[in-house]
């Protein structure tokens, strides 16, 4: 008996001490993630001190393309695929049905169900724009028109915003005009927001349509 309640004593004392090194870390709940630094300073994320980011290992897609189309996206619909505004315009890149037929589509809810051919419509269209606005990339790329440096994929990003036409009017004006959506987003803000990014790679194409395969 008595080497069972010994034993039974030891076994309750050995998984207590077990038990204490396994119990959770309290600190205050709350909204952001909690992190430590090699010196033992705390800092939580999402931080409202911009220099606190500087050291984290985060994506950087510096003038790519993808850096160019991503922000593009994250400005009109946050990157969002089936995002539908207040007028219509719908997908990741917010096309109307009209300029969604310019690039031979014709299926307004297909096209939200597909990311691919949102993708493929925003390289086309941007295709598209290119060749129209050849001469004015020609004439105006490295320039300074109304405080703006103005640079290819700005001429690309104001054409998708506006449309090419009243990037031409934009430029008839010497930038002295304000041109605006509905949601007040303006052709030269773009110009200045997505400038600078390559978009050598869109070959100019006044025939671009999306491909069904």
């Amino acid at each position: 008996m008595v080497r069972k309640w010994y034993f039974y004593t030891s076994l309750a004392i050995i998984i207590a001490f077990l038990s204490a090194g396994f119990k959770p870390l309290k600190i205050e709940s709350n909204q952001w993630f909690l992190i430590k630094n090699p010196d033992g300073v705390r800092y939580l994320y999402p931080s409202l001190e911009l220099e606190e980011y500087t050291n984290l290992n985060i994506p950087f897609t510096g003038n790519l393309f993808i850096g160019f189309k991503e922000a593009l996206a994250f400005k009109e619909s946050e990157g969002k695929y089936k995002t539908i505004n207040s007028l219509g315009y719908m997908g990741k890149y917010q096309f109307g049905t009209e300029t969604l037929r310019s690039v031979g589509i014709y299926d307004s809810s297909l096209f939200l169900k597909s990311p691919r051919m949102q993708e493929r419509a925003f390289v086309a269209l941007l295709s598209k724009n290119k060749w129209i606005l050849q001469d004015i990339i020609k004439k105006y790329n490295g320039t300074v028109v109304n405080g703006i440096v103005v640079t290819e994929s700005g001429i690309l990003a104001a054409a998708h915003l506006g449309g090419a036409g009243s990037v031409k009017r934009y430029f008839r004006n010497n930038g002295n005009v304000s041109i605006k959506d509905a949601y007040g987003a303006s052709i030269r803000s773009y110009m200045k927001a997505f400038g600078g990014y390559d978009t050598s790679l869109i070959v100019a194409n006044v025939n671009a349509v999306v491909s069904r395969n």
